[in-house]
């Protein structure tokens, strides 16, 4: 367990679940199974993988930090999923 009171660690203690997921992401990018790709809406290549389903750890879109932003702050309409039913 933590034993350190920052930020970031009391994040993690807060929500584990999004902590392994986000861990799944970079163990799978080390490992060659996951593959960073630019930004879904602007094609930058300075991304961060974003998760709709935390329960999907590998399943993320590729943000940039502008439009990873926007996205949490207005609301997950304001990039639909591309390819959804």
């Amino acid at each position: 367990m933590l034993k350190t009171d920052t930020r970031q660690a009391n994040w993690r203690r807060a929500n584990p679940g999004k902590y392994e997921a986000h861990l799944a992401v970079q163990r799978a990018m080390k490992a060659g199974e996951l593959e960073k790709q630019g930004c879904e809406v602007c094609g930058t290549d300075a991304v961060d993988a974003h998760h709709d389903q935390y329960d999907k750890p590998l399943t993320v879109r590729w943000l940039c930090r502008r439009h990873h932003t926007r996205l949490h702050h207005y609301g997950e309409d304001m990039f639909p999923i591309r390819n959804a039913l």
